[in-house]
C-alpha cells in the first residue's frame, strides 16, 4: 500500500501578521514557515505504520500545492521520514482550487491511503478533505482519531458524541484527521536531514482551474479590553457587568 499525506505550508504560529495591498495580501517577509501542525501529526501516523513491516506500507509520499519557495517545507517532510513529494506548482489559493489541483496531480498516481489534516492553522477552513475525497470519488472519513491495518484493511476511529466509532474502509480513500492520530510530532534526525537532499520532489505542472472565491480584504481582531477586577464581595457589580458589558444574560 502506498499512502500520501497532504501537507500545508503555514506561518510559524509565533509569527506577527501583517497585510500589505490594501489589506488583501499576507505580507510574508519575515515569515517563518512550517508544516501545518495536524498534518505533521498525519505523517507522523503514516511513517509509524510504514516502520510495521506488517503493514505492508511501501511508501509514504507528500502531497502540497504551492510555489518553488515551499519546498524548504517539504524538505523538511522528507527530513522526517517521507520517501518523496509531490507540489503542484500554483500558488496556493482556495480551498476548492487546492483541492482540485491536489486531485488532479493524485489521480495519476495509485495511493491507498489519503491522509488530510483537519484544518490548517492558518484560514482554518476544514473543508479541503471533504472536497478532495468529492473530486476523486473516493469514500472519506473525517474526525478520525486511530488509523490502523488489521488483516491487509484499514481501520479507522473516530470521535463521535459520547463515545468512538470503529470502521473499515475499502482503499482507496481519504482520512481526515485530527488531534490523537499521533501523540507527538516525528522530529527530523540528522541522517533523515541529509537524505532528504536527495530525495525526489516531483513538480506538477497546474491545471486551468477558476477560483470561486475572492479576498475581499482581511481585517486584524479587535484588540481584547483589559480586564476588569470585581471584588469577591461586590456581586452587585459582577452581575451589573455580565448584563451590561458581557451581554450574557
Amino acid at each position: 500500500m502506498k499512502i500520501l499525506v497532504c501537507i500545508s505550508n503555514v506561518p510559524d504560529t509565533t509569527t506577527k501578521v501583517k497585510f500589505i495591498d490594501d489589506s488583501k495580501k499576507l505580507d510574508v517577509n519575515g515569515i517563518q514557515w512550517v508544516i501545518n501542525p495536524w498534518d505533521e501529526l498525519a505523517l507522523t501516523r503514516a511513517l509509524e505504520l510504514k516502520d510495521d513491516a506488517s503493514n505492508g506500507i511501501q511508501s509514504v509520499t507528500v502531497g502540497h500545492v504551492g510555489l518553488i519557495s515551499s519546498d524548504p517545507t517539504l524538505r523538511k517532510a522528507l527530513a522526517i521520514g517521507a520517501d518523496d513529494a509531490i507540489r503542484v506548482n500554483i500558488e496556493s489559493g482556495d480551498a476548492y482550487t487546492i483541492a482540485a489541483e491536489l486531485a488532479d496531480a493524485i489521480r495519476k498516481e495509485n495511493f491507498d491511503i489519503i491522509l488530510c489534516g483537519i484544518e490548517s492553522s492558518d484560514h482554518n477552513g476544514s473543508t479541503i478533505g471533504g472536497m478532495l475525497a468529492e473530486f476523486l470519488g473516493y469514500p472519506s472519513v473525517t474526525g478520525v482519531s486511530s488509523v490502523k491495518i488489521e488483516g491487509g484493511q484499514a481501520v479507522l476511529t473516530r470521535e463521535i458524541d459520547g463515545g468512538k466509532e470503529i470502521l473499515s474502509v475499502p482503499s482507496p480513500f481519504v482520512a481526515v484527521v485530527q488531534k490523537g492520530i499521533a501523540k507527538e510530532p516525528r522530529i527530523a534526525a540528522m541522517r533523515g536531514i541529509m537524505m532528504a537532499r536527495t530525495k525526489p520532489i516531483k513538480v506538477v505542472e497546474p491545471q486551468a482551474i477558476d477560483s470561486l472565491t475572492e479576498v475581499i480584504n482581511y481585517e486584524m481582531p479587535k484588540p481584547r479590553a483589559a480586564c476588569k477586577y470585581v471584588a469577591a464581595e461586590d456581586a452587585g457589580q459582577l452581575i451589573a457587568l455580565l448584563q451590561n458589558e458581557a451581554k450574557v444574560f
